[in-house]
């Protein structure tokens, strides 16, 4: 569905400047930070902006097309919205504004474990095209309820998340009480004052908790009780053990987020997963790793052929996208972006954001004389 942005923001740093001015300081602290010192955050972005495309301008040219087909569905753009924990902390509402503005463009909205919607309403919302971020729970019991629900939900894709063996060390969440478990301080109730529509927004709509994992919660369950039943019920490590039976369970396409590695993209191979995104928790995780546009190449090159090869972090724009794609991504997602965008423009902020990430598609691939997105790896320049 075309539909025109708000040109007051025609860029996501546009989004993001006002998102800044919009939501209290560790709201907006915890959806734009990294881990540690930031190094890997601004590594993901810079160095996929060194990719260069080379466009054909005498080439006959007969118009450019964003659809792209992903596990036998067509989707009108190459990008869909990536799994994002906590999402009503950085504005009420914000994963249903998603999931809403995702099918009215016909684009994958992935719902997260720890956001602030369920399972079932999410796939309300997007009439069962919505999917299913799992984090591996510690209980047998507990993974098989949950799976089961998204099969009910009718969820196409259940994605499978391996890099998150720990939590991330994020100093500023640490100093804003965002850590688990999380505390409230007079510093952040000062924030929240200095906020209003925010404060209005939330009050309106309730304080964010994690909807999908409230039928597993003790009730009353004070901040740091709510840490440590996170901590004994999940645990992010994955190995071929655990994947096993999830694979056995469910019936729909399976991807598996957080592959950074050759050897992971052979491991997934092997153990029937139809999908991997090439991420690093958008440099959340390992500060010390490499950004993902360095092992999506490889890996593209070596298992494209095997499997459907994704990319998030780090990509933030129309030109990203095409970079990303460029170097061999089937398909990109993105987490941030979309967050600005519901966090700066509320309701309006979902179709905003994924309009002006259209817009912005459509001018690179007219410019390269690119007619498809699988079209992309013709203009890299290597």
């Amino acid at each position: 569905m075309a539909r025109k942005f708000d040109t007051r923001y025609p860029s996501i740093d546009d989004l993001r400047s006002r998102a800044q001015k919009k939501i209290p300081k560790f709201a907006f602290e915890y959806l734009d930070g990294g881990c540690n010192e930031d190094v890997n955050l601004l590594r993901n972005t810079s160095e996929l902006r060194d990719v260069q495309l080379r466009p054909n301008y005498l080439k006959a040219h007969n118009g450019s097309s964003l659809k792209t087909k992903l596990f036998g569905i067509e989707y009108d753009a190459p990008f869909g919205i990536a799994p994002v924990g906590l999402q009503g902390l950085m504005w009420p509402n914000s994963p249903e504004i998603l999931a809403k503005a995702a099918f009215e463009h016909n684009i994958p909205f992935i719902l997260s474990t720890v956001t602030t919607t369920s399972i079932e309403r999410a796939s309300e919302l997007t009439e069962g095209k919505a999917w299913f971020q799992l984090y591996h729970p510690t209980e047998d019991r507990l993974r098989d309820d949950i799976i089961n629900r998204a099969a009910a939900a009718e969820c196409p894709v259940l994605v499978i998340l391996c890099d998150v063996p720990t939590f991330g060390f994020r100093p500023r969440d640490i100093r804003n009480g965002l850590a688990m478990p999380p505390k409230m301080s007079l510093n952040n109730i000062l924030q929240v004052l200095g906020k209003p529509n925010w404060a209005l927004e939330t009050l309106k709509h309730g304080q964010p908790n994690f909807e999908t994992l409230i039928p597993y919660m003790p009730k009353g369950l004070d901040l740091k009780q709510l840490g440590k039943f996170m901590d004994q019920t999940f645990s992010g490590r994955l190995n071929e053990e655990k994947i096993k039976p999830i694979r056995d369970m469910w019936k729909g396409k399976l991807v598996l987020k957080g592959v950074a590695s050759e050897y992971d993209a052979e491991e997934a191979i092997g153990l029937g997963i139809d999908g991997i995104i090439v991420s690093n928790h958008g440099g959340r995780q390992l500060d010390a790793g490499q950004s993902t546009i360095k092992p999506l190449a490889t890996i593209a090159e070596k298992y494209g052929d095997q499997i459907e090869v994704m990319m998030d972090s780090g990509i933030r724009s129309g030109p990203d996208v095409a970079r990303a794609m460029a170097s061999g991504a089937k398909f990109t997602f993105m987490g941030r972006s979309f967050m600005y965008g519901v966090s700066a423009l509320g309701k309006k902020g979902g179709n905003h954001t994924i309009s002006l990430l259209k817009t912005e598609l459509q001018q690179v691939m007219e410019q390269l004389c690119c007619e498809n997105t699988k079209d992309f790896p013709n203009h890299l320049i290597k």
